[in-house]
């Protein structure tokens, strides 16, 4: 019978996708992957799968939304089963949604099976939690990125008074313009910031700051996409729950 899965991959790191999401990879008969998802993971296709990458780079799409909307539903009245596979979760700035109702609208049967999202994986891996009955008692997951063009519609103002913890993705390129609105605001300017790279890889980087610093720290350290931006006081608790990345150093320091 054929459907669509629109399936969460996870952030990065492969053991993170959830089983129901790796059964959706072994059942396909067609797969359609982003840039950011872990190659590894088409290892558990079937061998005659197609595979089809759809990723997307800044101002470069490989396959336009529009196509692949087109293309999910064609597969799919083949009676195929497809997989849509996605990084992170789908439904988090990642146009799930979108693809869901292309299919609804097309008569197509599908399941939506959510994934791991980074603004919460990448800063646990670098032993940052987002909630904390001492520092957070609240979260939210904003994007940093918008159209060229497009009028700024992020609430600013209410980010910086009444949440503790802002995870930020896709917005290394409006840093400086993401830092300066929130002290616009009353954000403190020694508010910690964290830049998190490549979250849950083996080439995770976690860079530190604050408010005030971290743009041209950012700069001097050459940090780019895909990072996560996490701002509030549970940055702090690097210092003593990272973990991560500490592992990572001491399997080098063990290989050599």
């Amino acid at each position: 019978m054929s459907v669509v899965y629109i399936v969460g991959a996870g952030p990065g790191d492969e053991e993170l996708i959830t089983v129901k999401g790796l059964k959706c990879i072994e059942l396909a008969d067609v797969i359609f992957f982003d840039r950011l998802v872990n190659k590894d993971l088409l290892k558990h296709a079937k061998q005659d799968a197609k595979l089809i990458s759809c990723g997307k780079f800044p101002n470069c799409h490989t396959m336009q939304q529009n196509t692949i909307n087109l293309e999910l539903v064609k597969y799919a009245k083949q009676g195929k089963v497809v997989t849509r596979l996605k990084g992170g979760d789908p439904f988090i700035f990642g146009r799930g949604a979108e693809e869901a109702a292309a299919c609804r609208e097309a008569g197509v049967r599908f399941e939506v099976v959510p994934g791991i999202t980074s603004g919460i994986a990448a800063a646990a891996y670098a032993g940052i939690p987002v909630t904390h009955r001492e520092y957070s008692s609240s979260f939210a997951v904003i994007t940093g990125h918008r159209k060229e063009g497009e009028t700024d519609n992020i609430h600013w103002a209410l980010l910086a008074e009444s949440v503790d913890t802002l995870a930020i993705y896709m917005g290394m390129k409006n840093l400086n313009y993401i830092t300066n609105q929130l002290l616009a605001h009353g954000k403190s300017k020694e508010t910690p910031v964290a830049l998190i790279h490549q979250g849950t890889t083996n080439q995770q980087r976690t860079i530190i700051g604050t408010l005030e610093t971290i743009f041209d720290i950012a700069i001097q350290e050459q940090v780019k996409n895909p990072s996560m931006i996490i701002v509030g006081e549970v940055v702090r608790l690097r210092e003593k729950l990272n973990w991560f990345e500490e592992n990572n150093e001491y399997l080098v320091a063990s290989a050599l």
